[in-house]
């Protein structure tokens, strides 16, 4: 009886978190079914989760993890993280553009594998 007690209780104090997720998979969803432009798709989640806190929300889902959640999370907001982010998309437009296609995948995925490594790191240190 507690249980659904503290379910309902959840799902009534985060409604507002939990219909901004489903709008915004609906309509990824209906965007990929209807096969509309992938860009567009990306730019119209963006906008509609900053303007809902879609990803404040989120990332209070993932603080709640108990020992990892918080550092994750202040892993994933620190300003090095999202530089080195940026830095590797900025990069890749360029390369693309010159006719590097080909080695910018391989880029990108050392990228991503370094900024997970980077992730992983800063939890480790922080528990060890």
């Amino acid at each position: 009886m507690k249980f659904t007690r503290n379910v309902y209780f959840f799902l009534y104090r985060n409604r507002r978190f939990i219909i901004t997720w489903l709008i915004i998979t609906a309509a990824v969803v209906l965007g990929l079914y209807f096969k509309i432009n992938k860009e567009i798709i990306t730019v119209t989640v963006v906008i509609f989760g900053v303007i809902a806190n879609a990803f404040v929300g989120l990332a209070g889902l993932i603080a709640m993890i108990p020992v990892v959640g918080p550092l994750i999370v202040k892993v994933l907001s620190l300003p090095i993280f999202w530089l080195l982010n940026a830095a590797g998309y900025y990069i890749s437009v360029i390369a693309i553009k010159r006719g590097y296609g080909r080695d910018v995948i391989n880029y990108r995925i050392v990228t991503v594998i370094f900024l997970v490594g980077f992730a992983v790191g800063f939890v480790l240190a922080k528990l060890i």
